[in-house]
């Protein structure tokens, strides 16, 4: 029989497994997305929902959820949870079209949302002086190094069986963590939690998340302010009473009121001493403070990177999904790299200076990725940029949970891990959402000025150039590898060529503006890292 050291230990490695299968289907579709677009026939937005909706929901339950594991306890809520993320796993494999495909996301979402607080509430309320920064270094690890493996992995299920198996193999993995936490982990629970539940702020705050990133997901497809052509026409919005508005600034007011609206509320709940969502009261503490606001600036950033990088990947250099995962081995090495070494770097300098020193490699990784995009940029020319952006993954992410719970008390750790989660998963949603949509609006933009820019073109129908941007928008620039060989340009093979070159390009131009959105989100998280107190170091 293991001693009850060496079971808390196997314990978190059972945690572990289930926190790597969440961390892991955060990245593992991106890959997949390109293959997702053509066999399920969906548009960019909804390949934005597949990956913000699992976010999304993530985000607006966290809180919740971890109330609820203050109160029946926390590893019960893990298994629970576990066993709703593979429910929704399969279903997710089974998907018939990518409405379902979504609605099953939601399901993987609510899921989640249950494992990764009371994960991070078990690990803070079991480890404590040395051992704690240890644990917190595999868990940062298990994060930063899944997130960089799950390309991998989905690249090569995708490519070798079907993009449905990146879904489908959750389920033996939650069996594993399952049974391994039952018979591991110990259960923990706030003995001081009241009863009852926030009610009022769920709904504020799912309406008031649901809004934004509705608006930043749809803005490009459904018009800034004034209605698009495509929203005009979409029969679902014909009741739609404003025209000469478009539903998007409606969306993202609405959020935005909802969002301010769940502040006052909460403060108020605060006053009457009810039970909330969220203990505002934790954010007078500094670490958790400014650690909340640079792990959801930089989650900004890393997120919406990942969603990119593979779709132009598969568009321009044609790469599988197998091939676009590999690209992200060096990430993951790098984080596997850091993260053992960040206990000892903490012991010496402090989480702060880790923390700002891993920021600072991500800043200077995710700029030379920027850099560096181009039509001739190969996956090998990326590998270094990504090995230095992993570095910073495992040194930032293994200790920046760290330091951001190290004053909260056990009896608000519940609520504590679940609002830092909550930071994170929104910085994951708004990232994929303003990233992704600042990609696909500068490939239908850019398109046209290239194709514009080409002298056997200028003198075609206008519809000739309206639907070469209409297949590159469509298609999240799925359809470059195609163009060429379109029956209409069959005739001409060098004016086809010469248009492949200019989509290619115009593509590249759009990637590396989003690699720069990317990077000014996590140079701000940088800046807000050096805010984090100082810690006394030991020499």
């Amino acid at each position: 029989m293991p001693t009850a050291s060496k079971k808390r230990w196997i314990g978190l490695a059972c945690l572990a497994l289930g926190l790597a299968m969440i961390i892991v289907d955060t990245s593992i579709v991106n890959v997949a997305v390109p293959r997702i677009i053509t066999d399920l026939k969906i548009t960019p937005s909804a390949a934005e929902w597949v990956n913000s909706s699992y976010a999304l929901v993530f985000a607006a339950a966290l809180i919740t959820l971890s109330r609820i594991g203050d109160i029946i306890g926390q590893r019960r809520l893990y298994m629970i949870g576990t066993s709703v993320f593979a429910g929704a796993s399969v279903l997710a494999a089974l998907a018939p079209s990518g409405e379902l495909l979504i609605g099953a996301r939601l399901l993987q979402g609510l899921g989640g949302a249950a494992m990764a607080p009371s994960t991070q509430s078990i690990v803070n309320a079991t480890f404590r002086g040395k051992d704690r920064a240890i644990a917190f270094a595999i868990y940062g690890s298990v994060i930063g190094g899944m997130a960089a493996l799950g390309p991998v992995i989905g690249g090569w299920l995708t490519t070798n069986a079907s993009w449905r198996w990146a879904f489908g193999v959750n389920l033996p993995i939650a069996v594993v963590a399952v049974v391994g936490t039952l018979l591991t982990v110990a259960e923990t629970r706030s003995e001081s939690a009241k009863k009852g539940f926030d009610i009022g702020g769920v709904v504020l705050i799912t309406l008031g998340l649901s809004g934004i990133v509705f608006g930043l997901i749809e803005g490009y497809t459904y018009g800034w302010w004034g209605p698009s052509a495509g929203f005009s026409s979409d029969a679902a919005w014909a009741w739609w009473p404003l025209a000469e508005i478009s539903v998007v600034p409606v969306a993202l007011a609405f959020g935005a009121l909802a969002l301010v609206a769940f502040a006052l509320y909460e403060r108020a709940r605060v006053r009457a001493k009810k039970t909330v969502l969220i203990d505002f009261s934790l954010f007078d503490i500094p670490s958790f403070r400014y650690g909340n606001i640079a792990g959801t600036i930089v989650s900004l950033g890393e997120f919406g990177l990942l969603f990119a990088v593979p779709l132009f990947l598969a568009a321009v250099q044609r790469y599988s999904a197998f091939e676009t995962g590999l690209c992200f081995v060096p990430l993951a090495l790098g984080s596997f790299i850091a993260a053992p070494m960040a206990p000892a770097l903490t012991k010496r300098y402090g989480a702060r200076r880790v923390v700002t020193l891993g920021m600072a490699f991500e800043a200077v990784g995710i700029g030379a990725i920027g850099l560096l995009i181009s039509p001739q940029t190969t996956g090998l020319q990326l590998l270094v940029p990504f090995l230095v952006y992993g570095i910073g993954v495992g040194f930032a992410t293994a200790q920046l949970a760290n330091v951001t719970l190290a004053d909260v008390d056990i009896p608000r750790a519940g609520i504590g891990s679940g609002t830092n989660s909550t930071t994170r998963q929104i910085g994951s949603a708004l990232g994929i959402a303003i990233i992704g949509t600042t990609l696909f609006t500068l490939i239908g933009e850019l398109s046209r000025s290239a194709l514009q820019a080409i002298p056997e073109l200028k003198a075609a129908p206008a519809s000739v150039v309206d639907g070469l941007v209409e297949a590159m928008k469509s298609s999240a620039g799925q359809a470059l590898p195609f163009i060429g060989s379109d029956p209409a340009l069959a005739s001409n093979p060098a004016l086809a060529a010469k248009i492949t070159d200019a989509l290619a390009q115009a593509f590249a131009d759009a990637a590396r503006g989003a690699g720069i959105v990317a990077l000014v989100f996590v140079l701000f998280g940088l800046a807000a890292s050096l805010a984090l107190p100082k810690e006394k170091t030991a020499r």
